[in-house]
């Protein structure tokens, strides 16, 4: 289960502190078992100051403590609070990374449920689409549905997300596909083969919606499994 320890402090010396969580992490390089920390200002009072570190489990945060770099760490945070820092102890029992959310929603709604128009209420009216397969590599919401529509109607695609990876307003995910060539491609008329293949998508999110994405399929394979081009 991942634990997650907050430690709360007052400080009137938030640079030195921030400084020494640097240390910290140049010090436990190859050792630490913390995964994610992230450290707070309060806007409302400048010395009151938080740190978030999470770890995979309660015992790996233990380890960590043992450390004798931690240790080392943690009395001259002390040294730089206004009195003795206070630790709250968290097993996570829920944790949603929301921009992973609305990405899933795009492939389960839009692609899988063929229904671009669902991409209205999960996408910004901004919406940038990035695909070197699409008319151009930069189109706008309406033109990335018609083209994307045209692509599904002749490919009914079942999308698989593989793994999904989220950091700050972007989340990465590697895909795999499977259809069927039932209507007209590229010029080419429908011959009812099997075709599969995989993708890679980056998305950009803003405010609880994809604001912009970036596309890469094996176009080739894919070229390849309807005859076009030689194997």
């Amino acid at each position: 289960m991942t634990f997650v320890q907050v430690i709360d402090c007052k400080t009137s010396r938030a640079d030195e502190l921030n400084r020494l969580m640097d240390a910290w992490v140049e010090a436990t390089q190859g050792k630490r078992t913390a995964t994610h920390s992230i450290v707070g200002r309060d806007r409302a009072d400048s010395t009151h100051v938080v740190e978030i570190v999470e770890f995979p489990s309660y015992e790996e945060a233990m380890q960590n403590s043992n450390l004798p770099e931690t240790d080392r760490i943690f009395r001259e945070m002390v040294a730089l609070c206004d009195g003795e820092p206070s630790f709250t102890d968290l097993d996570v029992m829920r944790d949603e990374q929301l921009n992973k959310i609305v990405v899933r929603s795009f492939f389960e709604d839009v692609i899988n449920g063929k229904n671009v128009d669902a991409a209205d209420a999960i996408c910004t009216s901004d919406y940038r689409e990035h695909d070197p397969s699409l008319s151009s590599y930069d189109v706008g919401l309406e033109q990335a549905k018609a083209e994307n529509q045209e692509i599904m109607a002749a490919f009914d695609p079942v999308a698989t997300v593989e793994s999904m990876v989220a950091e700050g307003d972007m989340v990465c995910v590697r895909a795999s596909f499977k259809g069927r060539h039932v209507g007209a491609y590229q010029g080419m008329e429908a011959t009812d083969r099997e075709v599969s293949g995989t993708a890679h998508a980056t998305f950009r999110c803003l405010g609880g919606k994809i604001a912009e994405s970036w596309w890469n399929f094996d176009d080739l394979g894919l070229l390849k499994q309807l005859g076009m081009v030689e194997g």
